[in-house]
């Protein structure tokens, strides 16, 4: 049995906060990359250069990449070996946002209520946090800061057994396109597919948690991933919305079983900056 003292946690999460919000991961910047090779708009190449600039800024001057720096998602893959010390992980997670985010100077974005006054916490917390159990004696902290503008346009459907490959493309496109420029594109575009309600959102965000280099390991979903794409990019939105042939740089598709009678299907899209830190202890 291995033991992991919540001070470490906290420490490492505050740290993933930080470099998460500072430095995008090394697949953005290659899709960042492509997308300046491939658009075909003189003013979409031109936007694109100004998001790379701006990426290379941000972590030369050790600044966020975003203002919105977003409510913190932290995927927590917990080692069935493994004791905690010293406190609540939860707790330690929490904890580990608010050091993070108040050390690091990042924008404070949580209100304490959805509705009745929204007051700030003023210290990014609480955090949305997704723990499982998993095999071995680690601890695997994944931190997936999440800004309102992307957030703000994704969307669920409760298709019904009856839909087709098609009919789920076409959800996934229609919410894009409606998207529009809001969601700051070139974007990268999560989608959940199967379980229940909340479990087809889960996979959505998790998607984005996936490296862009790598496509579905299932040839079928891995072929719907770049027809996707594809279809999307058809779309003309375009770097920031102002019209080209890059709106999307990845569609990465997670999936898992079903009832009978459903079929759902969530869509979480993530903006020119979807930005995630991994650690593990």
């Amino acid at each position: 049995m291995k033991t992991i003292d919540v001070k470490l946690i906290e420490q490492t999460v505050a740290q993933l906060c930080i470099d998460a919000n500072r430095i995008l991961p090394c697949d953005m910047k290659a899709r960042l990359d492509e997308a300046a090779e491939n658009e075909r708009s003189e003013l979409g190449r031109e936007v694109i250069g100004d998001i790379i600039e701006n990426y290379k800024q941000a972590e030369m001057l050790n600044i966020p990449v975003c203002q919105d720096t977003g409510m913190t998602v932290v995927f927590a893959e917990l080692g069935q070996e493994v004791a905690i010390a010293g406190g609540l992980l939860e707790q330690a997670i929490n904890n580990g946002v608010a050091k993070g985010y108040t050390e690091g100077y990042l924008r404070c974005s949580v209100v304490a209520d959805p509705l009745k006054n929204r007051v700030n916490t003023n210290n990014n917390t609480p955090a949305v946090i997704h723990i499982s159990i998993t095999e071995g004696d680690s601890l695997k902290l994944t931190v997936a800061p999440k800004g309102a503008g992307s957030e703000n346009m994704s969307a669920i459907k409760m298709l019904t057994p009856a839909a087709d490959k098609k009919d789920v493309a076409d959800f996934v496109v229609d919410t894009i396109i409606k998207a529009g420029s809001n969601p700051c594109p070139p974007i990268v575009v999560g989608v959940g597919i199967g379980g229940n309600f909340e479990k087809a959102a889960y996979l959505a965000k998790k998607a984005l948690c996936r490296s862009t280099d790598m496509r579905n390991p299932d040839k079928y979903y891995a072929e719907m991933e770049n027809e996707i794409l594809e279809r999307i990019n058809k779309s003309g939105i375009g770097p920031q919305g102002f019209g080209g042939t890059v709106t999307a740089m990845a569609v990465n598709i997670e999936t898992y079983p079903t009832h009978i009678a459903s079929l759902p299907v969530a869509v979480n899209v993530g903006c020119h900056a979807t930005r995630h830190k991994t650690a593990v202890l």
